[in-house]
């Protein structure tokens, strides 16, 4: 398990391989402790909002090429990366704003 923490928000808990997912989406390396400082934090809330961006577009084109095609249109299953990333972004967006730094221990 993964907990995210900074001194402006509740911890975000995810399990190792979503929190691992949720790091190198945003550009860091999956170690067991980490740091992004507040001056980083600006940089991986666009790669973690680029990354959900880029999944949303890609289960947009799925559903439009199975319509094109008169297969059944596909739904979403179980939790999707924006709403897995949804608690994350808000305590980094938090974090950001307190000028603080956002950690994590596995």
């Amino acid at each position: 398990m993964y907990r995210f923490q900074s001194k402006d928000s509740a911890d975000v808990i995810m399990l190792a391989a979503h929190g691992e997912q949720i790091l190198t989406l945003m550009g860091r390396e999956a170690t067991p402790e980490g740091i992004i400082t507040s001056s980083q934090l600006v940089e991986a809330i666009e790669h973690l909002e680029q990354a959900v961006a880029e999944d949303e577009a890609a289960f947009s084109r799925q559903q439009a090429q199975a319509e094109a095609a008169g297969e059944p249109i596909p739904r979403r299953t179980g939790v999707t990366l924006r709403q897995r990333a949804w608690p994350l972004l808000g305590a980094m967006r938090l974090a950001l704003r307190g000028g603080h730094d956002l950690i994590w221990q596995s």
